[in-house]
């Protein structure tokens, strides 16, 4: 029996509630594996994104988190040690992805960034496509809307796309939704929108 078809048992409304919010319950060691790809892909935070636009659009959904966001930086984290425990050997960081880590420690304060899991990162070279990239992605909250502040596109190694937005939702705010082209996506359009209250964690906004 789902949660969602219980009623009036406090008890299993407590259960449901406490497995929705492992990321709070748990240290991230303790997370299963289960949860961990839980976080990625259906949470607060991560999303598998079908495409949109015409109606008769097809093409596989498209993993998309918020790496900005407390729970998905220890679960990122998290990934890497996992990687390293089953027996692989760290991998050397790329120029690219230490530039990332260096504008993140810089930045993070004032943007919030998609990850978005691209298939074919050749598409990059398309300086047409990272155009419309560049025009069509925007983020919207309330009437509001927000043009994307950078990237750092993927790579053969490292197949998110990363995506810069300006750190204007608060709490108050009823949901942030993005708008989004991706090139080597197919369709390229995408909209993924966050309910603003269900990234609240311990009072925070986790964003």
């Amino acid at each position: 029996m789902g949660c969602d078809t219980i009623d009036g048992m406090n008890l299993v409304a407590i259960f449901c509630l406490l497995a929705a919010s492992f990321w709070e319950a748990k240290a991230p060691a303790d997370w299963t594996d289960d949860e961990l790809v839980r976080l990625f892909t259906e949470s607060p935070w991560g999303k598998m994104v079908e495409a949109t636009g015409a109606k008769d659009a097809h093409g596989a959904p498209v993993q998309i988190y918020i790496a900005t966001a407390g729970p998905m930086q220890a679960a990122e984290a998290e990934r890497r040690r996992r990687f390293v425990r089953k027996g692989n050997a760290p991998v050397e960081e790329t120029p690219m992805e230490a530039e990332y880590r260096l504008w993140m420690e810089d930045n993070r304060a004032t943007q919030i960034v998609l990850a978005i899991r691209i298939p074919r990162s050749k598409d990059f070279d398309d300086a047409t496509q990272t155009k419309h990239m560049e025009n069509d992605s925007i983020m919207r909250v309330g009437r509001k809307r927000y043009k994307m502040t950078g990237n750092f596109p993927p790579t053969s190694r490292d197949t998110y796309l990363r995506m810069a937005f300006p750190r204007e939702v608060h709490e108050s705010d009823g949901r942030v939704t993005f708008e989004l082209y991706l090139p080597g996506v197919t369709p390229p359009y995408r909209t993924v929108e966050f309910q603003v209250k269900d990234m609240i964690v311990k009072g925070k906004l986790e964003l």
